[in-house]
């Protein structure tokens, strides 16, 4: 079994924290809520503060590509998943990514 830490950023050069990383495999794993990172199935745009919230939501999503990009260059398995996803589904993504990258 391999050793992980939770809400630990994955690089130093990075402010963004994971939460799953597996350090000696180099995967960072990041739970994305719907509502905050923008999922295109149950995201809503706030009504109140709207020139507030819409910029700050499209700022999140821009973060989030750009960490996914600088992790990835420098050798990182980034993996995503939606809040509302199947556990099951998750955990087994994550052990076959682990698996594959301890071979």
């Amino acid at each position: 079994m391999s050793r992980y830490q939770v809400d630990v950023r994955p690089s130093l050069d990075l402010r963004t924290r994971a939460d799953i990383v597996f350090t000696r495999q180099k995967i960072a794993v990041f739970i994305d809520g719907c509502f905050w990172q923008g999922c295109p199935v149950h995201a809503t745009r706030p009504k109140r503060n709207s020139d507030y919230w819409v910029p700050k939501l499209q700022r999140n999503a821009e973060c989030d590509l750009e960490t996914t990009t600088r992790l990835e260059a420098l050798g990182w398995t980034v993996l995503r998943f939606w809040e509302h996803e199947e556990v099951d589904t998750t955990v087994e993504t994550i052990a076959t990514t682990w698996r594959a990258r301890t071979e």
